[in-house]
């Protein structure tokens, strides 16, 4: 039976809710006794049990209030309880809950629309899946199907997504466990100008020595069999990448040359979170095929998507496309998405999250730079910043190392501990603490997450003796 939280309005005019023990203990119980997590060893872990959320911030059952500077999974753009899209999910429900993806909906076909609308030609359909994993999935069945090759290049310190042929894409250790799931893909390395694998000296150089690489894969692989290449535009939970100038353009002139599919993932870094309403249209190319799901309803329903280019949909009009899922565009998910893109524009969310980067995150990122010494790099566009963590920066030398053990990742658990105290709730992976609330932060909120997230940087300076 569900427990009711008895809530109340704080001071500071925010809803909270009353201390209550009893509830959190059943949640708590359940969830030990039931729920088998991801991603964990499961007698390791301890779940907050989360009571209810406003805006950008959440509250456990004890009425501790975080802020939440991870947006839970970088896929609450518009932050928790967001009325319009409660609304939205409430007016579908009386109308139509579900209907098959066979049939036309008017909801779902005016999503559809809404997509191809923002990104232009040479997009004309969309393909909607249950969220980002099967959209990267099908993007790729899409790409070998149309080419009629078979592999695929992605980039080591990349994540696509959990099973399947997107866990062996993904390039960070949560393939490992999960190696032969898929054939014919290949990794190879992206740029990292901080932890240059070219041995750069400047943004320039890692661009040209990276697509110098890349093209020597593509032709010891052998361009004819390769299928499509797959990026995360901006590298999400692998370190808030942002590619150098020139390499995605770069990308796009070996593609058209080898007869490639580029497949821009913009799961996490798409619908506003870099203040574009996708992050490629801050880099003057155009993909070939779009994979997206989190902000595009903030992830109320479950939902994602491909976004088609004419050339390749088009080759599915006369040969059957051997796909598709029984939740493919829920007219539930659908109606919040549709409802996402009224509150963008009428609320002024790109501009909202442009102004807060340039004005806010942008500047106070940069004097940790300058005042803490365990800070080696700072990087990010948008609301999607990262803060990478270092023992010296002359050796740059991480923090903890990749793919710490549970003892070598002390320091940033002590981190992350001391932002939690401070009513911050993080985004920690590895060596680095992330900067992606809800786009709907207000201007207080944000300094004052950045004020706690400046007081816990102390811990990791401690931690190295400075």
């Amino acid at each position: 039976m569900s427990e009711q939280v008895t809530s109340y309005v704080a001071p500071d005019g925010q809803s909270a809710v009353l201390p209550d023990p009893e509830a959190e203990a059943v949640v708590r119980a359940n969830d030990r006794g039931h729920v088998f997590h991801s991603w964990s060893a499961q007698a390791a872990i301890d779940p907050l049990p989360v009571a209810g959320g406003q805006g950008a911030k959440f509250w456990d059952y004890a009425g501790k209030s975080y802020l939440d500077f991870g947006s839970q999974l970088v896929n609450l753009n518009l932050g928790h309880q967001h009325p319009d899209l409660i609304a939205a999910i409430h007016r579908q429900a009386d109308r139509l809950a579900t209907i098959q993806p066979g049939m036309a909906n008017d909801v779902r076909s005016e999503l559809a629309r809404l997509l191809v609308e923002v990104v232009g030609e040479p997009f004309t359909k969309v393909f909607f899946t249950n969220g980002g994993v099967d959209a990267n999935d099908y993007a790729v069945r899409m790409a070998r199907h149309s080419t009629g090759r078979n592999k695929v290049l992605s980039t080591y310190r990349s994540y696509h997504g959990g099973m399947g042929t997107p866990i062996s894409l993904t390039g960070d250790p949560r393939r490992w466990a999960n190696e032969n799931a898929a054939s014919g893909v290949v990794h190879f390395f992206g740029p990292y100008p901080y932890r240059s694998p070219f041995h750069s000296t400047s943004p320039e150089q890692e661009t040209a020595r990276a697509l110098e690489h890349l093209e020597a894969v593509i032709v010891l692989e052998g361009a004819n069999t390769i299928a499509a290449i797959i990026l995360e535009t901006i590298v999400g939970t692998n370190g808030i990448l942002v590619p150098t100038p020139g390499y995605l353009a770069g990308v796009r002139e070996l593609c058209d040359k080898y007869g490639i599919v580029y497949i821009a993932d913009e799961v996490m870094a798409g619908f506003g979170r870099t203040g574009d309403w996708f992050a490629f249209q801050g880099y003057g190319v155009q993909p070939d095929l779009i994979t997206f799901a989190k902000g595009v309803n903030s992830g109320y329903v479950p939902l994602g998507g491909v976004i088609i280019s004419a050339k390749i949909a088009d080759f599915f009009n006369d040969r059957v496309f051997f796909g598709g899922l029984t939740y493919s565009g829920h007219p539930l998910a659908c109606a919040v998405g549709v409802t996402t893109f009224e509150v963008f524009r009428r609320d002024g969310i790109l501009e909202h999250v442009r102004d807060l980067s340039q004005r806010v995150v942008e500047p106070r990122l940069n004097q940790w730079l300058a005042t803490h010494p365990s800070v080696g790099d700072v990087r990010g566009r948008g609301l999607f910043w990262a803060v990478e963590l270092v023992t010296d920066r002359e050796t740059r030398e991480p923090l903890v190392p990749f793919n710490p053990t549970a003892a070598q990742n002390a320091p940033m658990v002590a981190f992350a501990a001391a932002c939690k105290a401070g009513g911050v709730w993080p985004f920690t992976h590895y060596n680095r603490t992330h900067i992606a609330p809800p786009l709907v932060i207000t201007e207080a909120e944000l300094n004052r997450g950045l004020d706690v997230i400046d007081e816990a940087l102390k811990i990791t300076d401690q931690a190295i003796g400075a």
